[in-house]
């Protein structure tokens, strides 16, 4: 099916285990493929994917070769692949705007970030000369107007975006409708680990209710050497990623916690831990007879390659839209792969949908996807006992902490660019497929 031509912002840990998994699974054998979920995604391989552009604005990565850029300090991944091919890529100096806290000045030079002193380059310019497909978003927490940056320049140059960070574009109306009106494929919002942090917590709390349990609090604390918590030491810039962690393990009950009941974020920058992130969960509930019981579990994962385990298939998925011509935020791999999705859902009925989208390119049905949705996030179903939250408001979008109201039938989460809203191969985008998105 050919290759697929890879842009991405921010080479960063999470950059750095992408391209050494690519070159590590290139020289395996399919059915060997520990880590994968899918060895082939709608006839994509691993190895079919290219870097074709880079951006950064580390002066240690600006201008470099890509395939050394993504060892050099402060990355501090864990090395699996170290030889790495010559993609024929240097690292563009991207444009800096909120990209980098004030604070990173304080901590040694192999620990932060360090802005090279060239000018940016035009970012649209370098996506449409390169031929890229897709760009994967890696930019820093709290980064919002870089974010938007890369959003518009792919909206400029037709170029399909995995927003990996909690900065809200996919899961924003009014970003949503300017994907779709383009039909370029966006998949986000921040992006949900193999098997990490967030998704232990969704399937715990889950579980806890099937089986007839009333959760009662719950916290979830998370502690790194990386970059990325280096960064949200500065505690505004973890706004977004508490609402979209909290939504994220809230959606999962029909009934959300109140906000003094649940607590979850990253807590704290512990060097030595470079990439290890370890996450100290605990949720305390009512059983039979309405006994007090609880549950205290610590994981401990290497957080780059745990990331890019899950965007090696988004990377794919958005080649395969725009190869069927499919655009607006992808529901299905949005729900699997993301934290803040436009529209969240039980994580096996996601992995469901996705599985039938990558096979043949169908949707569920109106009626499955208000069961599937609605039963996991309309809380409108229990008003007595619903509390409604407050909205947020992150940069200069309006965004709310759980969704409510009713499904709109009348707003298209995808568009294919013939028109064809129905259910056959690349009819991702129809009246019958509404998002989540705040109207």
């Amino acid at each position: 099916m050919g290759e697929i031509r890879l842009a991405i912002a921010g080479v960063g840990n999470c950059a750095s285990s992408l391209l050494q998994g690519i070159e590590y699974y290139r020289h395996r054998p399919s059915d060997s493929a520990a880590g994968l979920m899918h060895a082939d995604l709608g006839g994509y391989g691993v190895g079919d994917i290219r870097p074709v552009a880079a951006f950064d604005i580390d002066r240690r990565k600006v201008g470099r070769p890509l395939q050394e850029a993504v060892f050099a300090p402060p990355n501090c991944t864990t090395v699996f692949e170290k030889d790495l091919p010559d993609y024929g890529v240097r690292v563009h100096m991207a444009p800096v705007l909120d990209g980098v806290s004030e604070h990173m000045s304080a901590y040694p030079e192999e620990r932060a970030f360090r802005a090279a002193d060239v000018p940016p380059c035009d970012v649209a310019r370098v996506l449409r000369e390169t031929g890229a497909h897709v760009l994967v978003c890696y930019m820093p927490v709290g980064s919002d107007q870089a974010v938007r940056h890369f959003a518009t320049a792919c909206l400029d140059a037709g170029v399909a975006m995995v927003n990996c960070i909690p900065s809200f574009i996919a899961s924003d109306a009014t970003w949503a409708a300017r994907f779709r009106d383009r039909c370029i494929p966006i998949i986000g919002d921040d992006i949900k680990s193999q098997f990490g942090a967030t998704i232990v917590h969704r399937v715990l709390a889950r579980l806890l209710r099937d089986r007839g349990v009333s959760l009662e609090r719950t916290y979830q604390l998370n502690t790194g050497g990386n970059t990325d918590f280096l960064n949200m030491l500065e505690r505004h810039r973890l706004r977004s990623k508490r609402i979209s962690k909290t939504e994220s393990v809230q959606s999962q009950l029909e009934v959300p916690l109140p906000a003094d009941k649940i607590h979850i974020g990253p807590s704290d920058y512990v060097p030595w831990q470079n990439d290890n992130k370890i996450c100290f969960l605990r949720l305390e509930w009512r059983g039979f007879g309405e006994v007090p019981m609880n549950l205290e579990l610590r994981l401990s994962v290497e957080d780059s390659p745990n990331s890019a385990g899950i965007v090696i298939d988004a990377i794919r998925c958005g080649k395969l839209a725009l190869d069927r011509r499919v655009g607006g935020p992808l529901l299905e791999a949005s729900a699997v792969m993301m934290k803040r999705p436009p529209r969240q859902m039980r994580d096996a009925d996601a992995h469901d949908l996705l599985e039938r989208w990558i096979a043949d390119g169908t949707n569920g049905t109106l009626e499955e996807i208000k069961v599937k949705a609605e039963v996991t996030v309309e809380r409108t179903l229990t008003p007595a006992r619903r509390r409604t939250p407050d909205p947020e408001t992150v940069g200069s979008a309006s965004v709310e902490l759980a969704p409510t109201g009713p499904l709109r039938a009348d707003l298209p989460h995808a568009v294919h660019a013939e028109g064809n809203g129905g259910n056959g191969a690349g009819g991702n985008g129809s009246a019958s497929h509404p998002p989540r998105i705040p109207a």
